[in-house]
């Protein structure tokens, strides 16, 4: 079929691929280069150079160097491999090089150069406004840039930052962008380190799956050991926010498992990958339950997880919708060798005055505009409880706002007692 091809034919072709494309003699001298080569290396096939003399001698240019005379040297039937490139003009690229002997009448090398740098580029950003997991999903697999989803059982993992909403409110925007950057950073490290998908950051929130798009058997024990290592890492956090003047972080997180439809959500123009079902949103509410410092985690997570499961405390609620109760567990260790680094907490009250203050119940991060009446009777030492009456019944781990001499005072509702109810603050005590 190639007969009637003839060789200004093949030079027009090669003159006009987007690859460069070189003749390199079994010497090593550079026979040809086509525009794209020449523009590529920033070489000339007129020089009659060896080829690896041709490119500039600098530290970063060595293995593509080293390529060349390898191949050449040891008489190499083939050679490929990505390297980094710097040309004349200190431009780094990354290139794609296949050499290729052919012996025929006249015995040389073809040299192929792909230039990868845009696409390199592209796939880092890409990689950096989404996981890792994902753009490799959605780039290299055939269902990547697909509409659908599928069942499939995972852990969902949500964290939160306890009263983030009244500390983003004292802050400039800059320092608010600083600290969130830092505690992202270190967050994100421990969460592939564990192999799991960060889906997005919700405000000062992370939804992370463990299970997909990557496969992970051991899905369970992953977030868990996750959630312990980022609950430790909190202290490093704190200590970089004091260095720099900024305010005490406290996270809570909420782990589930279960089966949840996972894949492209979105139109045909816009698209992201997502998880829905009824083990997220159960998961949502185990992470609002908590208070800064607790880990929850569900029966089902728990029943999924082999090593030894150490806890303090059991509870359970009613999901919205749900027909029985839902038990979860506060976690305090996994296996025999990962525990959550604190102390046990004891609450030490301190000898105060009663204060009359309102009180406003929270619906979700929402404060609800009724106000009703409030006494604190008593604070921790700490400042970080405080017991008070109320006029109303408080349910437990529901969200309630405090005014105290104009301050707004966030808290949780940890328990009832006799004489009131113990509030734990998460901001503004």
């Amino acid at each position: 079929m190639f007969e009637n091809f003839s060789a200004e034919q093949a030079r027009y072709f090669v003159e006009k691929s987007d690859d460069g494309i070189c003749v390199i003699s079994t010497s090593g001298e550079l026979l040809m280069a086509n525009p794209v080569a020449e523009k590529i290396l920033g070489i000339s096939a007129e020089d009659h150079l060896k080829i690896w003399k041709s490119i500039p001698y600098v530290e970063d240019n060595d293995d593509l160097i080293q390529m060349f005379i390898d191949t050449v040297t040891s008489k190499l039937q083939s050679h490929e491999a990505i390297v980094d490139y710097v040309n004349y003009e200190g431009e780094r690229h990354n290139l794609h090089i296949r050499l290729t002997y052919y012996k025929e009448e006249l015995a040389a090398y073809l040299l192929v150069i792909t230039d990868l740098t845009k696409l390199i580029r592209t796939e880092a950003a890409f990689a950096r406004y989404t996981s890792p997991d994902i753009a490799d999903y959605v780039l290299t697999t055939s269902e990547g840039q697909k509409r659908g989803g599928v069942s499939q059982e995972v852990t969902v993992l949500l964290s939160d930052l306890r009263g983030f909403t009244a500390i983003s409110a004292s802050l400039p925007p800059q320092d608010l962008i600083d600290l969130l950057n830092h505690y992202f950073e270190q967050m994100v490290a421990i969460i592939e380190r564990y192999g799991g998908t960060v889906i997005e950051f919700l405000g000062d929130g992370i939804f992370v799956l463990f299970g997909a798009p990557k496969d992970l058997p051991d899905h369970a024990s992953r977030a868990v050991r996750c959630a312990i290592e980022m609950q430790n890492c909190m202290q490093e956090v704190n200590a970089w926010n004091q260095e720099h003047g900024y305010p005490k972080l406290e996270m809570g997180i909420g782990i589930n498992s279960g089966t949840v439809v996972v894949g492209n959500i979105g139109s045909e123009k816009k698209m992201k990958y997502g998880c829905v079902g009824a083990a997220v949103n159960l998961t949502g509410r185990l992470e609002g339950l908590t208070v800064g410092g607790q880990t929850l985690v569900s029966e089902n997570t728990k029943n999924l997880i082999p090593e030894n499961f150490e806890y303090v405390s059991e509870d359970s609620f009613f999901p919205k919708g749900g027909t029985k109760a839902v038990s979860y567990y506060e976690v305090t260790g996994i296996g025999d060798d990962l525990f959550i680094d604190r102390e046990e907490e004891e609450i030490i009250w301190k000898s105060t005055s009663e204060v009359s203050c309102p009180l406003f119940l929270l619906e979700g991060k929402t404060v609800i505009e009724q106000e009703h009446s409030c006494r604190i009777i008593k604070r921790s030492e700490d400042g970080r409880y405080a017991l008070i009456r109320a006029e109303l019944e408080l349910p437990e781990r529901s969200n309630i706002m405090l005014k105290e001499n104009g301050d707004r005072k966030y808290a949780k509702v940890l328990k009832k007692e006799d004489d009131g109810f113990i509030i734990c603050f998460t901001y503004g005590n």
